[in-house]
């Protein structure tokens, strides 16, 4: 009789927003996961050994075997993350702070899993861009995630004026973010773009002891004070 062949299951496995305790923002079957996976797709090896170390400490870090996936990964490297799947092994998906394939190049693993018809488990973690909307008191019910705004100051105040158009016509949230360093630039962009009335929510160190969400109007943001330097922040705007 053949042996039976058991296909590996891809776990999109959330981490910690930032420094803080995984017992405040993970549940249970997180850890669980950690615990049995030993094959996984990393966006940086030594925060990944880190966070499953801060997880499990027991694990032999040794046994860990890790593919990176970044901007600089080969698309031709793609399956071999994958392969242990077809070994019988469970691989785990990791973001570099979040949900994995949301905002993040863990997605195209994702998406070949299921081409490869390899079951996908997403587990259930903290998502600033949720997060910040569950926050912001804006639509819920429709929205849109942009990602980052054109570096080029007159590409950018485009940008946004389109977004503002958008957010009003279709009565809708827009979200977007940028490089932490540049955060109190964008703010400053944003400011001097839309109009008074528009509301403008800012989510900063989500779950963090330094957690900041405000939503306030393009006129009250003008006369507040907030250093967003280096701080993870999420930018949403709607004009009623």
């Amino acid at each position: 009789m053949k042996p039976i062949s058991f296909i590996g299951k891809l776990y999109l496995i959330p981490t910690t927003l930032g420094d803080v305790s995984p017992d405040d923002v993970l549940p249970q079957t997180v850890k669980r996961a950690i615990d049995f996976i030993n094959d996984y797709v990393v966006e940086n090896e030594k925060t990944a050994r880190k966070f499953i170390k801060s997880i499990n400490a027991e694990k032999v870090q040794a046994n860990l075997r890790l593919h990176v996936l970044n901007k600089f990964t080969e698309a031709t490297e793609y399956n071999e993350m994958l392969k242990p799947c077809s070994e019988g092994r469970n691989v785990g998906l990791m973001s570099e702070a979040g949900c994995p394939g949301v905002a993040d190049p863990g997605a195209v693993i994702v998406k070949l899993a299921h081409e490869k018809g390899i079951q996908v488990v997403p587990l259930v973690g903290p998502s600033s861009i949720l997060l910040a909307l569950m926050g912001s008191g804006m639509n819920g019910q429709s929205f849109a995630f942009n990602g980052y705004l054109p570096i080029d100051k007159s590409e950018k105040k485009s940008a946004l004026k389109n977004l503002e158009r958008l957010s009003m016509e279709k009565n809708q949230a827009q979200i977007f973010i940028e490089t932490p360093y540049r955060n109190n630039k964008l703010l400053e962009d944003i400011l001097q773009s839309l109009q008074s009335s528009t509301r403008l929510c800012v989510a900063t160190d989500i779950t963090l002891p330094t957690e900041y969400i405000k939503t306030l109007t393009i006129n009250d943001w003008k006369k507040t004070k907030v250093d967003l330097h280096n701080r993870p922040t999420i930018f949403i705007i709607q004009k009623s």
